[in-house]
């Protein structure tokens, strides 16, 4: 567990902090569609990875507001990414789904990142790749804690 009293462990949150900022940053300017803000982005790679799911559990799963998220989900469904249909057990709810559309959008999107990202790992040694290799499970439990 980190020790912020200790001097190295506050060193590398720090350092993780602005390492993990800086390149999200960088990341964020790859997008395939412009018109899609980080946050729709964001609903619509929830659903690929965790599948359909009602307002209300996207906006607990994105850290957002119910009312938020009800404002998200008619944007993206407005612009055919995602369909909305009725909840199996709770009329007065909805599913949201992806459409293929989105999920087209998301594949082009990830593969336009992957290129731009393996070509900036190209200026790390293999020491330093194996290192980073090593810590992307753990980078990835972190970003889901």
């Amino acid at each position: 567990m980190p020790d912020l009293s200790h001097g190295d462990d506050a060193a590398a949150v720090n350092a993780l902090r602005s390492a993990v900022m800086r390149l999200g940053r960088r990341l964020k300017h790859q997008r395939v569609d412009e018109s899609l803000s980080p946050t729709e982005m964001s609903v619509l790679g929830t659903l690929a990875r965790c599948g359909s799911a009602t307002p209300g559990e996207l906006a607990r799963k994105e850290h957002v507001q119910p009312p938020s998220m009800t404002r998200i989900v008619a944007l993206l469904e407005a612009k055919g990414l995602v369909r909305l249909e009725p909840h199996p057990d709770d009329r007065r709810q909805k599913v949201v789904t992806s459409t293929e559309q989105a999920e087209a959008m998301l594949e082009e999107s990830r593969r336009k990142r992957n290129a731009w990202l393996t070509a900036v790992a190209e200026g790390l040694d293999e020491d330093e790749w194996a290192k980073l290799r090593a810590a992307a499970p753990v980078l990835e439990k972190l970003a889901h804690l």
